[in-house]
């Protein structure tokens, strides 16, 4: 049972949000005991069984009902949660008639596993669904069924294609309730923005809905309270209230969750203006001129695992020598450390084509995680300038941060908080310490057909690539649709050249193909098509499945490198099989893989190698080791760089709350 009071109002003043508040140990404990519990059972099927029969006590007295009696159930249903508290029974009957008016409207009527996923999140849990599932339709239940109730609701994913996609497909049933629905677009203008979040529901991505948070914080300044908004809301000479953006953080809908506010976490929101710094184009050239006269192993280290950079005193020394005629700023032994190791790390941790894209006569980067480029994001402290010198293309001004947020903290602020992913089990401990977010897995509407063959793990990189060529060669003589996954761009485009070689016609989907993707992904499906993508595939799309293909094994993915996170291999290999279709999928890899080489030096796998024949994969046991123990390894690494960073994050919050300053 819920209160009504999550909407902006006299209870929680004109733009409500939570508040940071630290937790005990006793009650972090308690915390962390009472999700375990939840998790075991709210999987229970009883349970279940009970929420479906609690929504649909309901569908006999709405199936057969005229549209004007059913348009009056909305009305009385908006009525009662408007003004009573939310029992079970109260958002039992709004779900029906959701479900209900979304079968009239848009031909689709939630199956029990889409309605027992938009109940957990409605009560502000994490659903995670299998690939397939609709997570689309199922948000629906959940954000009607709060905007119904007053309750500004977002809708948050991971790019403007998705938010406006998913927008569009639920519109029809949004306004069949009488509720509003906006789009917030990187390119949408301050007035359109304001306009969409003052909707009843609003599809937006992370990133938009942070950034416009920050400049709402710049706004409001020190005097946030709720008194404070009141009084400049009666004086309209000095009213701030007309320039905000948000309503407030009432309830997101948080689609892809894990990757949101799990792998997203290590990067923070910063908002900036470009600095006047007009002799800045000089000292990155200059700075890449002595980077290139330093000695790897004997100047400077570098680790790859760590991917920092880090100068001997002897390169320190020689720093000092090659930078004395330039004089001025490299006169400061602190900047031009600073200098010289932002320059390396251009120069040998980032790369053309797995990290940044040059389109367009810019440095564009690419995001680790979904494939896709983010052409207004920028690495911080002069690294985006080296890499532009470094690629010879126009460097931009340096930003001077305005304000800064991570996600973490950004995600903690809201009054309810619910979300869907098809993997989040393995970082379920996180999510549930970080953001109070219990993780429910949903059965699948129908059983799973997906085969996923064992690993084949070959010694070197091109014994890798030969089986994939095989198994492509194969899979497609059979009329089976092939989706193949790499890590980077690079290797996407390396292993298009391999089938162009070998006489195989195919389609290559990465960030450079981003604006086709909804037309490669619509064809990926058919007979014998074979579709070459980063992990730009994995999430958010769906192939169809073309005519006959069920007969022939359905869709076929193969996974040819490990990713730093497994539920990203899983996304991948989710694109297989989905909603009860038939479908397969494999990983071919090899000990050379650049993850497994960060980890294991070459006699490893040079005993491995001589213990085998050539062209053969290794033994199952002795592939395995390498490339699971690496991935597991990043994993955990990956969870301790987020929570040294939710440390951090903690204490500049108390810092800055302490100062008075506003973010």
């Amino acid at each position: 049972m819920y209160s009504v009071s999550l909407r902006p109002g006299i209870a929680l003043g004109r733009y409500p949000e939570r508040h940071d508040r630290r937790p005990g140990w006793l009650e972090h404990t308690a915390t962390a005991l009472a999700s375990r519990l939840t998790r075991r059972r709210r999987s229970r099927s009883a349970y279940f069984n009970e929420v479906c029969s609690l929504i649909q006590q309901y569908r006999p007295e709405l199936v057969d009902t005229s549209e004007t009696d059913l348009n009056r159930a909305v009305e009385n249903a908006r009525a009662r949660l408007l003004s009573e508290r939310h029992t079970d029974d109260l958002i039992a009957n709004a779900f029906a008639i959701i479900r209900e008016k979304s079968g009239r409207t848009l031909g689709m009527r939630h199956f029990d596993c889409q309605l027992i996923g938009g109940w957990v999140i409605f009560h502000g849990m994490l659903a995670e669904m299998h690939t397939g599932e609709g997570k689309t339709l199922t948000a629906a239940l959940p954000a009607a069924t709060a905007a119904l109730a007053g309750i500004p609701v977002h809708v948050v994913t991971v790019n403007d294609y998705l938010a406006e996609r998913d927008a569009e497909i639920m519109r029809p049933l949004y306004e069949s309730l009488g509720l509003t629905v906006g789009i917030i677009a990187e390119s949408s203008k301050p007035a359109e923005r304001q306009a969409a979040y003052g909707c009843n529901i609003t599809y937006c991505t992370n990133k938009q809905l942070a950034f416009d948070y920050l400049k709402d914080r710049l706004v409001l300044g020190r005097s946030s309270g709720r008194i404070q908004l009141e009084v400049d809301r009666l004086d309209r000479q000095r009213a701030r209230h007309g320039e905000l953006l948000l309503r407030g953080l009432c309830f997101a809908i948080v689609d892809e969750a894990d990757s949101v506010l799990i792998d997203e976490a290590r990067t923070p929101l910063i908002l900036s203006r470009p600095a006047d710094s007009k002799e800045e184009t000089q000292i990155f050239g200059d700075s890449l001129l002595l980077a290139a006269q330093m000695r790897p192993g004997k100047d400077f280290l570098i680790d790859t695992r760590e991917r920092t950079i880090t100068l001997t005193d002897g390169g320190e020394e020689r720093l000092g020598h090659l930078a004395e005629p330039l004089g001025g700023i490299w006169c400061a032994q602190r900047r031009r450390r600073e200098l010289i190791v932002q320059a390396l790390t251009a120069q040998y941790l980032f790369c053309r084509d797995k990290h940044y894209l040059v389109r367009d006569d810019k440095v564009q980067i690419i995001d680790e995680y979904t494939g896709r480029v983010m052409p207004d994001r920028s690495w911080e402290r002069g690294l985006h300038q080296m890499v532009q010198a470094k690629e010879g293309v126009e460097i931009s001004a340096r930003n001077e941060t305005l304000a800064k947020i991570s996600y973490q903290r950004f995600f903690r602020r809201y009054l309810r908080l619910g979300g869907m992913s098809g993997t989040a089990h393995e970082v379920a401990g996180e999510l549930s310490s970080v953001y109070g977010l219990n993780v429910v897995s949903i059965p699948t509407n129908r059983p799973s057909q997906r085969r996923v063959l064992p690993d084949q793990v070959y010694a070197t990189r091109d014994e890798k690539w030969q089986a994939v060529i095989a198994e492509v060669r194969n899979r497609q003589a059979n009329g089976q649709p092939v989706l193949v996954g790499t890590r980077t761009v690079e290797e996407s485009e390396y292993l298009g050249t391999l089938l162009k070689n070998a006489g195989l016609k195919h389609d290559v989907l990465n960030a450079r193909q981003d604006h086709r993707e909804a037309a490669i992904v619509a064809r990926a499906g058919e007979s014998g098509r074979i579709t070459v993508a980063t992990n730009i595939a994995g999430r958010g799309t769906d192939i169809a499945l073309g005519p006959g293909v069920c007969e022939q094994g359905g869709l076929h993915v193969i996974v040819t490198e490990r990713h730093e996170a497994g539920r990203i291999d899983r996304q991948l290999i989710g694109r297989a099989a989905r909603q009860g279709d038939p479908g397969s999928a494999v990983s071919i890899l090899s000990i050379e893989d650049e993850l497994v080489a960060m980890y294991y030096p070459n006699a490893l796998y040079w005993s491995i190698d001589r213990a085998t024949a050539r062209g053969n994969p290794l033994p199952r046991w002795a592939g395995a080791i390498p490339t699971r123990i690496t991935q597991r390894l990043l994993e955990r690494r990956h969870a301790q760089i987020r929570a040294e960073l939710f440390k951090l994050d903690q204490q500049l919050s108390d810092q800055m709350a302490f100062a008075g300053r506003p973010e």
